[in-house]
Parts: structure tokens; sequence; C-alpha cells
């Protein structure tokens, strides 16, 4: 299947380039070497659909001279695509595996062409379907004609084409929860091409409907301004949307973060830019973020240990030793903002 506006470059790439501002060096930067160990298969957990694939590749791009980690995540990622449709992906993962994970990880022709040929099917018959919906000027259903082209080209990971159709939807939106499910459709897609601009404008028009949004969907939005603060590394706006998440947020947006994610970058952005007042009250007697804390005893205790004023070559030695925990369990792109983070704050203490 090729899709109307196919990416320019691998898929794979994605995630490696947004927010690299200091050259492709750093994307193959090893995080992980040789003797470490990470629960591979208990991280990913914590996430599910694209996010999921692109963080277990992040891993196995990552983790130099710890074969046995990198196989384990390319088989991890391998499994995962296969449940879903995206070909293009798929063929490229292929081509970084290992001879010695066998032939059952190897190209699958056949489940790629029947993919494709299944996935031109469902296109023609979204096309007859939204065609006549228009012939008809049947608005809710060309609304939803468009979303169903939405999720289609995201499956398949055509990103360009999914941002186009969730937000042609906005002509037919007739009431404030279609305006929001329009919003969260397009931020989820901005986030995973590196858009923080349409993030940032989309979860504006969201917030438009306050009356439509229940506190799950308000976490959400708070937590993807909180992602496009960070990529602007406007690090105390980020810190500030990460600490308004509430515990409702649960697991119900692993598809973009999981709540320990929240802990680590609101922490992190909080020890950068707030001072030692705005610390303890924002932060320490924060009753809603300290549940996030609790999931990420390592960011806890720095934070706490940083407010105690301990001195600076402890800290940093502290900071650093943390760092070294958490950077696997960053996406590309904010670990190198993550990475800004503690620098500044060394500078700080």
């Amino acid at each position: 299947m090729e899709p109307e506006d196919s990416p320019s470059r691998p898929l794979i790439d994605e995630i490696h380039s947004n927010g690299d501002i200091e050259g492709p060096s750093r994307s193959k930067r090893p995080i992980i070497r040789s003797g470490e160990q990470l629960d591979v298969e208990a991280y990913a957990s914590l996430y599910q659909g694209r996010t999921k694939i692109m963080r277990l590749l992040f891993i196995a791009d990552h983790c130099e001279g710890n074969p046995g980690m990198r196989l384990e995540a390319l088989r991890m990622a391998y499994e995962e695509i296969k449940k879903g449709e995206n070909t293009q992906l798929f063929r490229e993962v292929v081509q970084k595996i290992d001879p010695k994970m066998g032939l059952n990880y190897g190209m699958d022709s056949a489940w790629c062409e029947m993919v494709d040929r299944r996935a031109e099917q469902k296109k023609e018959k979204l096309e007859n379907e939204l065609n006549a919906y228009r012939t008809n000027l049947i608005k809710e259903s060309i609304r939803m004609g468009y979303n169903d082209f939405g999720d289609f080209y995201y499956a398949h990971g055509a990103l360009g084409d999914a941002f186009k159709s969730y937000v042609r939807t906005r002509d037919y939106c007739t009431t404030s929860k279609h305006i929001i499910h329009m919003c969260m459709s397009a931020i989820l897609v901005s986030i995973e091409m590196g858009q923080f601009t349409h993030v940032t404008n989309y979860v504006g028009k969201a917030e438009q409907s306050s009356e439509a949004l229940d506190p799950i969907t308000a976490s959400k939005l708070r937590c993807a301004a909180g992602l496009a603060h960070l990529e602007a590394k406007k690090y105390k706006l980020a810190a500030r949307k990460f600490l308004e998440a509430g515990p409702e947020l649960a697991s119900h947006y692993n598809e973009v973060i999981a709540s320990q994610d929240v802990a680590t970058y609101g922490g992190l952005c909080a020890l950068a830019s707030f001072d030692r007042t705005e610390l303890k009250h924002k932060v320490i007697d924060n009753d809603n973020f300290r549940n996030f804390l609790e999931l990420v005893p390592e960011v806890r205790e720095l934070i706490n240990d940083f407010y105690s004023r301990l001195e600076l070559t402890h800290t940093t030695k502290f900071c650093m030793h943390v760092m070294q925990i958490k950077e696997m369990q960053l996406s590309s792109e904010f670990y190198r903002q993550a990475v800004n983070l503690i620098a500044m704050f060394g500078q700080c203490c």
C-alpha cells in the first residue's frame, strides 16, 4: 500500500531526529553499556501501540556492549509490529534483526503482502463510503468517514495523511465532544511526528471546550502541553503542566506517556527551574504529584536530596547516578532535553 503522503525518511528515524539539536551523532549515543541491565519486558509493558515499538527500537539502538538486551528489544519490537498493520516499519526493523534470532524473526513477505492487499481493499471501501456520505450530505457520517481514514493511515504509519484526515473532521463537528476527539487525535499524531507547534495549538483548542473535558482527558492535555514545553526548553512551563496532571491519568495515556514519565519529566523540569520554596510547595507538598513520584523513587529521592541542600559535589554525583538509571526510560527526543536539564541543574546547585 502506498499512502497519499508517504514519509520521506524511514519511520524508525523519526524518534531519533525529533529535537536533535546537536547533530545526528547524538542519536546513536550508547546509554546501556556492557554489564548494565534493564528489564525490557517490564519497561515495555508501560506503553502500547507505536510508542511501545519506538521505545523498544530506541533501547536496541542504545545498548552498546549488551547484545542480549538488544536482541530482546528487537524481538519484542518485531512481535509487536506484527500485531498491527505497519508493513513499512516492519521492513525497516527486519533490516536490524540479527541472524542469531533465528528464522522466526526474518522477513515475512507473505505477511506483508497480505496486510498490504487488505489495506488497499479497506482504503477503497473507506473511499466509497465517504463519497456516499458527501453525496447525501450526512454531516455526522462525513465526520466519522474522515476519522476512519485517520485511523487507517495511522495504523499503516502514514502520519502526515492521518493528521490531515483527523483535522478535516473539524468542519463536521457538531458537539464539544467531537471537537475534543478531533484535537486528541491530532495531538497524538503531532507528538509522534515531532510537530509540537501543532500539539500546543490543538491543546488550546481542546481546552476551549472545558465543559466537556473529563478529568482523564484534562490530564492528557496537560501532559501533552508539558511535552511541547519540554521540547521548546521551557522547563518551568513544562514542570507546571506535568505537576497539574492528576492521578486519574494512570495508564490511560500510555500510547504517549506513562505515569512514570510524568514523574521523571515533571521532577527534572522542576529541579531545573524552581527555586527552593517552589520546590517545597509545588512538588514535595503536592499530594497529586506525590502519587506519580512514588512510582519513581529515584526521582523522588533526588528532589528530596536537592531540597535538603546537600553539598554540591554529593548532589551533582547523585544527579548523574539517577540519570544513568533513568536514561533508558526517556524517549530519545526528551532524553536529550533531560540531559540539558541535568546540566542546568548542576550549574544551579
